[in-house]
């Protein structure tokens, strides 16, 4: 009699114990790479970033050769000595240089006239604000009556249907616009000589922004030099970049008269 072993081994089918078969994913062949769309990504990347980073980075490279707040206390001592508004225009800059600010250009609901959002934060147009400040100029007030007076004539890029005290003297646009009727315009140049103390430029950014800051000398051995005080971005700045954007207005306030 066979045992159970043996009836089992007779039954099973020829071969069928004979082949070990793979279980798994069937083989694939290593595909060639391609190199041309990586660094075609690459390349793409880099002409995204050189655009949106353009008006940042000369900005970020003139802080190398920055200013102290000790140099700008002996800038300040000499330009407050002189008779010249624009010098002391240019003094109340430097004061302002050595503040921390961070930038915020979102719209608060502030006093008139003589209005501020809080003194830690602001952007470009708020520098130039604070600085006419400290000279007795209101801003705020004489661009809101400008406005009431000539509200079609300035920049409709906002939707406001009216004149708006809280925010109207913080937008550079409003504040070229304002120059250009009141000011003095005087052509834009690649000539530092041109610039004088307590100028105002106007920029335009690789972005399509406008931004604005004030004309004052440089630190130290850079005091013959047409520096900037501003904020593009990373707080209040002094730093030599005048030419580093296209200049697109250059005024003086008040005017001179001709002489």
């Amino acid at each position: 009699m066979k045992g159970v072993g043996d009836f089992s081994m007779s039954r099973a089918r020829p071969g069928f114990y004979n082949t070990i078969e793979y279980i798994g994913a069937r083989p694939q062949k290593q595909k060639r790479r391609h190199f041309s769309g990586g660094w075609v990504i690459i390349a793409i990347s880099l002409v995204l970033a050189g655009w949106f980073g353009r008006p940042l980075v000369p900005f970020l490279k003139a802080a190398q050769v920055g200013g102290s707040v000790e140099r700008a206390a002996q800038l300040i001592s000499s330009l407050e000595k002189s008779k010249s508004f624009g010098d002391s225009l240019a003094a109340a800059a430097l004061a302002q240089s050595g503040d921390s600010v961070t930038f915020d250009s979102t719209y608060y609901k502030i006093a008139y006239p003589n209005g501020d959002i809080p003194a830690n934060r602001g952007d470009a147009a708020d520098v130039v604000v604070r600085c006419f400040r400290k000279m007795g100029i209101d801003l705020q007030v004489l661009v809101h009556e400008d406005m009431v007076k000539s509200f079609r004539l300035y920049p409709q890029l906002w939707g406001s249907a009216a004149p708006d005290s809280n925010i109207d003297h913080r937008r550079v646009a409003n504040l070229q616009r304002f120059f250009e009727h009141k000011g003095q315009s005087i052509t834009p140049s690649r000539n530092a000589a041109d610039y004088r103390p307590g100028d105002i430029v106007v920029w335009s950014l690789a972005n399509a922004e406008v931004h604005i800051g004030i004309i004052v000398p440089g630190p130290g051995d850079h005091a013959k030099e047409a520096w900037v005080v501003h904020n593009i971005g990373a707080g209040m700045k002094w730093e030599n970049v005048l030419f580093e954007n296209r200049i697109q207005r250059h005024f003086r306030y008040p005017a001179e008269e001709a002489e």
